[in-house]
């Protein structure tokens, strides 16, 4: 079995030449984003999940600036065409990087947080960390509280068979044409597996203990037919987030912002409008 996938081009000014959105160099590499809508908007940060990239959010993303807020969307490092940095993929890294972005972007007022899947874990974890720079949040089938999870960390933690397992996980025919071409990038699978080693993947419960006990408006929304964390666990979030209002999705797996952007965009720019005024 052919368990090695080269990754055989290298991610540089050349390689991101066509692709649309801007790029910025932050603190620990470069990192490619968009943004759009009125500059006087309430900004609105779409994060992503572990495998993904912004474009996930297409149609969430003109939704919400056609909406009126200033919508900020970016590539988590080791995803899509930011940098793949040989540093230690964990909280510090991804949280460091939203801090950069908005900081590089002039970004001072409290922004509203979207994260869904590991962008979730990473949204908690901003918020836990810097409470007043946070106005609203929306988790969307967040990760960080599934036991299946901390059990895969376990297993990717053995070394040799870590990196023979996210070799395997990770050849480009087990994805959609949109994530294939940036799998392809040198580095994408050790971020992968430091992402998974290190990273807000597996059970980070103490930081939704402490976002629990905060009062700030919170909107969680979960796919009734997901099959990545099962819908039954959003009971568990629920329990940490006692003050979250909840939406289950109807025929939307782990992704019902692309799934169902029907029902999820209305809820989402209701949400985030109800005190954009005050």
């Amino acid at each position: 079995m052919n368990f090695i996938y080269k990754e055989s081009h290298l991610l540089d000014a050349e390689a991101r030449s066509s692709v649309p959105g801007q790029f910025v160099e932050l603190a620990d590499g470069v990192t490619h984003y968009e943004i759009a809508g009125p500059p006087d908007g309430q900004v609105v940060a779409l994060l992503h999940g572990f495998f993904n990239a912004y474009f996930v959010w297409d149609d969430g993303f003109d939704a919400l600036a056609q909406a009126g807020f200033r919508v900020l969307r970016y590539d988590l490092y080791g995803r899509g065409y930011s940098d793949r940095p040989s540093v230690r993929y964990d909280g510090d890294l991804f949280d460091r990087q939203l801090v950069n972005l908005l900081a590089a972007l002039d970004i001072t007022k409290p922004v509203d947080l979207v994260g869904p899947s590991m962008g979730g874990a990473i949204a908690l974890t901003f918020v836990d960390r810097h409470p007043t720079a946070v106005r609203r949040l929306c988790l969307i089938d967040p990760s960080g509280l599934y036991p299946k999870h901390q059990l895969m960390v376990n297993v990717m933690r053995i070394p040799v068979l870590g990196e023979l397992l996210i070799a395997q996980s990770s050849k480009p025919d087990k994805f959609p044409e949109e994530i294939r071409d940036f799998l392809k990038y040198r580095g994408t699978r050790r971020a992968f597996l430091s992402t998974i080693r290190h990273g807000p993947f597996g059970d980070v419960s103490d930081v939704y203990g402490r976002v629990g006990q905060r009062e700030m408006p919170t909107l969680l929304m979960w796919g009734r037919e997901d099959e990545a964390i099962p819908f039954e666990f959003s009971e568990k979030v629920r329990q940490a987030l006692p003050h979250a209002e909840f939406h289950a999705i109807d025929g939307a797996g782990h992704k019902p912002y692309c799934e169902r952007p029907n029902l999820v965009n209305p809820l989402l720019i209701e949400f985030l409008g109800r005190s954009a005024a005050k």
